[in-house]
């Protein structure tokens, strides 16, 4: 899957805060992204975040 840095995602599982969608701020074995509405930032391994995303949103 072709993620970016700067990628927004929207994920089949809401944040806690109930906001789907997520910032990427690093790519490698683990994502670090961050919540759109309350800026919490989460690592997660690489195999988890691909199974969850719904889609890509780019910005070019």
């Amino acid at each position: 899957m072709d993620v970016r840095v700067g990628d927004l995602l929207e994920m089949k599982k809401p944040h806690p805060c109930g906001n789907r969608r997520f910032c990427v701020l690093r790519v490698g074995m683990d994502f670090r992204l961050r919540c759109t509405s309350c800026l919490h930032e989460v690592m997660v391994p690489r195999a988890k975040a691909e199974k969850n995303i719904k889609k890509i949103i780019r910005e070019d």
